[in-house]
């Protein structure tokens, strides 16, 4: 079956909260079924080499830590247009700023996907480290569950 969602974890696994999106990937990749119409990578700090990827599924769902003035662990959905907004508005570390390239590569190359969202998760700590903060570590679960609901509502 060919996919039908990209599910991309972004974030330095070396800065504590900062690797909260390729956590949630890596978590949520074990818990799905094999056989779901879903590909899940671990975009690291990003590169252009996820331009053909992105392009390649027509959906998207890219989870990251997000710095969104919110408390930390907070977790919030930013879909379609409003993904757009918050990337080119809140772009503060280097990888966002590459997500909003690769956003505008899709474009130009008529291959955005038509259904994406960016679910964020407020930072505690971004710094030095190899494990989330406690704080950030509990708000795995909900994230997992608005990527749940986002493929339900997705795929009716």
């Amino acid at each position: 079956m060919q996919p039908t969602t990209l599910i991309l974890g972004l974030g330095n696994v070396l800065m504590t909260d900062e690797a909260v999106g390729a956590e949630v990937v890596r978590r949520l990749e074990q818990e799905s079924d094999p056989d779901a119409p879903l590909v899940f990578i671990d975009g690291g700090t990003l590169s252009f080499t996820l331009a053909l990827p992105i392009g390649d599924c027509p959906q998207l769902i890219v989870v990251d830590a997000a710095a969104m003035g919110a408390p930390p662990g907070s977790v919030r959905v930013f879909e379609g247009e409003a993904m757009d907004r918050q990337l080119s508005v809140n772009a503060k570390t280097v990888h966002e700023v590459s997500l909003s390239d690769l956003m505008d590569i899709a474009r130009l190359t008529d291959t955005l996907p038509l259904r994406r969202a960016l679910v964020g998760i407020e930072p505690e700590f971004v710094g030095w480290g190899d494990r989330l903060t406690p704080t950030v570590e509990a708000a795995i679960p909900d994230a997992i569950g608005r990527i749940l609901a986002l493929l339900d509502r997705w795929a009716t």
